[in-house]
């Protein structure tokens, strides 16, 4: 094949978090499609999106949906639970392709799980005050219990690596023991920082309760996606291609210890960088023949 010709089934998978969360999705896909290209834009520079303005959020997801675009993209995973909570119908607007969140994937896997049809849902603040999970559990089972709770302090724990830790041990028991009266006996981590934590929050609500992991449920959908409108990639060709739009060295050293190392080009982008390249795919042609040529190819 031509470096300047890039079929369809070629074309990276893009995926978005406000931060480094996503990484859990990451490395599910990985797992799952190791012949797959990945182009990830973590937002690190914005992070977090679970304590900011339902319209703010929909505007920094929509900047990044069109930056993935721009890469040629053939399907979009909004891996952040915030975002796909509040601007999922935005994001599918601005991209031709498919575009899949992490709720309803985390939800149909909830649904499947329980037993006696009480289910927790944990997550940031923006998250759970939108009601995303609960209105969508509820839309597939009206007679489902269901007890929310936020869970803002996971967030910079799972980034401080503090995953084994007594303090956050015991701030997951402050959050989670009002769960534990409630008597689920299924909890989706709302938040794809939260499996980095998976142990702890095991311990804190004991083993008769069911974690869903929906960075798990999202590379299965993918995958569907994938194969219904035939778009697999036949062999890997391109190397992954990581985006942090602050601290690129931070943000790689984390990616080595969710995902390990790997064929991986790791690049900051800042704010400025975003009109740069919407510049480059406007005049597409006369820049770079084929937006493939943003992928280093594997040796």
């Amino acid at each position: 094949m031509n470096k300047n010709e890039c079929p369809a089934k070629n074309k990276p998978i893009g995926i978005f978090d406000s931060g480094i969360g996503g990484l859990t999705v990451v490395k599910e896909i990985s797992r799952r499609m190791p012949q797959e290209t990945l182009c990830y834009f973590g937002d690190t520079a914005r992070v977090p999106y679970g304590t900011k303005s339902a319209e703010t959020v929909k505007r920094y997801s929509v900047e990044i949906t069109r930056f993935l675009h721009s890469h040629d993209s053939k399907i979009v995973i909004v891996a952040c639970n915030t975002a796909s909570s509040v601007a999922l119908e935005e994001i599918r607007n601005a991209f031709p392709g498919p575009a899949i969140g992490v709720v309803e994937p985390g939800v149909r896997a909830a649904l499947r799980a329980t037993k006696n049809g009480r289910i927790g849902v944990i997550g940031t603040k923006s998250t759970i005050n939108s009601g995303a999970y609960q209105k969508k559990l509820l839309e597939l089972d009206r007679s489902l219990h269901i007890a929310a709770a936020p869970c803002p302090l996971f967030v910079p724990l799972a980034e401080e690596g503090w995953v084994d830790d007594p303090i956050t041990l015991e701030t997951a028991k402050r959050y989670l023991t009002p769960l534990r009266g409630e008597n689920v006996d299924v909890l989706i981590l709302g938040c794809t920082h939260f499996p980095l934590l998976e142990g702890i929050i095991r311990q804190a609500m004991g083993g008769n309760v069911t974690l869903i992991n929906s960075a798990e449920e999202v590379s299965r959908e993918v995958e569907a996606i994938l194969k219904e409108n035939n778009l697999f990639s036949p062999r890997k060709t391109y190397k992954d291609l990581f985006y942090a739009s602050d601290d690129i060295a931070g943000f790689e050293k984390l990616h080595r210890r969710i995902c390990g190392k790997g064929d991986v080009s790791f690049v900051e982008a800042p704010s400025d960088f975003f009109a740069i390249v919407q510049e480059v795919r406007r005049f597409r042609g006369k820049i770079f023949a084929d937006a493939i040529q943003w992928f280093e190819p594997l040796p």
